[in-house]
């Protein structure tokens, strides 16, 4: 994929010499009254807690939000002094926690400013809480349009709930507004946007800065929609590291797009940090405060939700020979973002050990680069391997999401290059998904080698999963084909759980 990305920008530059090319970058319009507001998010915060952000064309003194069980009567507001901007960006990040929520119930929002509307969203389940659920998994998701990705679509065709751009109809953004009361919340586990890609468009080469600016202000724009309705847990990948993903380049970004400088401004203070623990044992409550300590957002930060403990990683910094920090293979030269080299490793040993199993039974695992992937043996991520893999395995999660290949992948439990025995029936291995279909710039890669113990791989077409809670001991995958919503695989995982906290 480097090499190809390479000789598409050398040819960019060629034919952009040839033509005498004029700077293009397509920014959105900015609004009359600049309180307006873009890029809607929100994300689970704490056990009942809502965090709410947006971007404006102005710093606003005094974010708010009103809000209520009712959309007639928004009887509760919250405010902050959270409004941050960083060079080279034309906008303004604000942040809104929305405290003391009653779990499990619908909220309705309004962001304070002369030209906004009511939304809602289903407050976090507590800890625990038996009903079914499902999530889900969209990794590797760039900007549609001028800028990114175009496919055939129908103009003439238009969702309404949640309102979307004609032209995503049949996107996996698309997909997820159809299918909007399907989910509950979503996990991004890295590559947003594809700022970065701003030079493979050759409009775009002559005007770099502006062009990548224009593309995180599109992007989120037409994630709003969802991420504006459903929390949308996210973590780091390569794509949002640097301006441009030249190897050792870094110093030719502008200020404020470089070292995941936009990544940080927009949801470190969205995301958590670690939950309380709910568990009555006493060592379970310490460890999970010292992962609250620990945990950095958003780079590394847990959360629990229902029967589910969640834990999103950062495979790209933090950790031995990591690809993208100094010195890593990548040449991306970003981080590193603990106060310690060992931070996250720590952070991860003492989250995953906290977990009581009678509480949230399953433990489910997110991060960007898989080390279990089809293709060639390269595109895994070893480092991340060796870093990871003993700590799944040795404190039993059940599940664990990558993406970074640009396909649907799903593979047996595995360890150590070893399929499970039991397969889905009670395995001690995790069972690996790569989730990195949904539709970017790059396009989708191909399948190549599959290792024994893959189960399933489609490249063909934009695809996601969705993964459903559907009691204490059966956890079920969906792939799902963007452009149909048709189910392109599913396989359910019966775990025993008969461990209260599992070390093996």
């Amino acid at each position: 994929m480097q090499k190809m990305k390479s000789a598409a920008i050398l040819l960019g530059w060629v034919s952009a010499l040839a033509t005498g090319a004029e700077a293009a970058a397509s920014y959105p319009a900015i609004p009359a009254d600049k309180t307006t507001p873009t890029q809607q998010r929100i994300a689970i915060k704490g056990p009942n807690s809502v965090a709410v952000g947006w971007n404006t064309y102005v710093q606003l003194d005094n974010p708010c939000v009103q809000y209520g069980t009712s959309s007639d009567n928004l009887d509760q507001k919250s405010c902050s002094t959270t409004s941050i901007t960083y060079p080279n960006s034309r906008t303004w990040g604000n942040t809104v926690i929305l405290p003391d929520l009653r779990s499990g119930t619908t909220y309705y929002y309004k962001i304070t400013s002369g030209n906004s509307s009511v939304e809602h969203f289903l407050s976090p389940r507590p800890a625990g809480d038996a009903g079914s659920f499902s999530f889900a998994a969209v990794i590797d998701l760039g900007v549609y349009g001028a800028d990114g990705y175009t496919l055939k679509h129908d103009n003439a065709k238009r969702d309404t709930i949640p309102q979307v751009q004609p032209s995503l109809n049949h996107t996996t953004i698309g997909r997820l507004a159809n299918n909007v009361d399907d989910y509950e919340f979503v996990v991004h586990p890295g590559d947003l946007a594809y700022a970065d890609d701003w030079l493979l468009k050759t409009k775009n080469l002559l005007d770099g800065t502006d062009a990548f600016a224009a593309i995180v202000e599109q992007f989120y724009g037409q994630l709003a929609p969802i991420s504006g309705r459903k929390p949308y847990m996210v973590g780091p990948g390569n794509h949002e590291a640097n301006c441009q993903e030249i190897p050792h380049a870094q110093g030719l970004c502008a200020a404020g797009q470089k070292n995941f400088t936009d990544y940080m401004n927009r949801f470190a203070d969205l995301m958590p940090t670690a939950f309380p623990s709910r568990s009555s044992n006493s060592s379970a409550a310490i460890l999970a405060n010292t992962a609250r300590e620990l945990s950095n957002p958003p780079f590394w930060y847990s959360f629990d939700y229902g029967l589910m403990h969640f834990v999103m990683i950062n495979t790209e910094t933090d950790f031995a020979s990591a690809p993208d920090g100094p010195g890593g293979s990548a040449g991306l030269n970003s981080g590193p973002f603990g106060s310690t080299a060992n931070q996250q490793l720590a952070f991860l040993q003492a989250d995953l050990a906290s977990v009581d199993r009678e509480v949230t039974p399953w433990v489910v695992v997110g991060g960007h680069r898989p080390w279990y992937t089809t293709g060639k043996s390269s595109d895994g991520c070893a480092p991340c391997r060796a870093a990871f893999e003993p700590l799944l395995y040795k404190y039993g999660v059940d599940l664990a999401i990558f993406g970074h290949v640009h396909n649907s992948q799903r593979f047996a439990p595995v360890y150590n290059n070893t399929a499970d025995a039991n397969g889905l029936n009670d395995p001690k291995a995790p069972m690996y998904i790569v989730a990195g279909g949904a539709g970017n710039i790059e396009g989708l890669s191909t399948v190549g080698t599959k290792p024994a113990y893959n189960a399933f791989a489609y490249a063909d077409d934009f695809s996601y999963a969705t993964v459903e809670i559907l009691d204490r001991n059966q956890l079920r995958v969906r792939f799902v084909q963007s452009a149909s919503g048709k189910t392109l695989d599913e396989s359910t995982l019966y775990k025993a759980h008969k461990e209260r906290f599992v070390v093996q």
